[in-house]
């Protein structure tokens, strides 16, 4: 689980910075909007990864510091 743990945490780190980088390059999401009504624009879409990668990132974390449970 150690190696799974360290694989997520990179490739969420990763995902994380592109994202970001990715997320500048269209325009803002208009404000007032739900999350599924912001996934109909690119920067929703980004946005959304963004936040993924960081859970995904978290769950690594996790899975590399506690390898066999408690």
């Amino acid at each position: 689980m150690r190696s799974l743990g360290l694989v997520l945490l990179v490739g969420g780190i990763f995902g994380f910075v592109y994202s970001g980088d990715e997320l500048k390059k269209h325009d803002p999401v208009p404000e007032g909007l739900s999350m599924s009504q912001s996934l109909e624009y690119p920067a929703g879409r980004w946005e959304i990864g963004r936040y993924a990668c960081a859970a995904g990132a978290g769950l690594g974390l996790l899975l590399a510091m506690f390898p066999k449970g408690r």
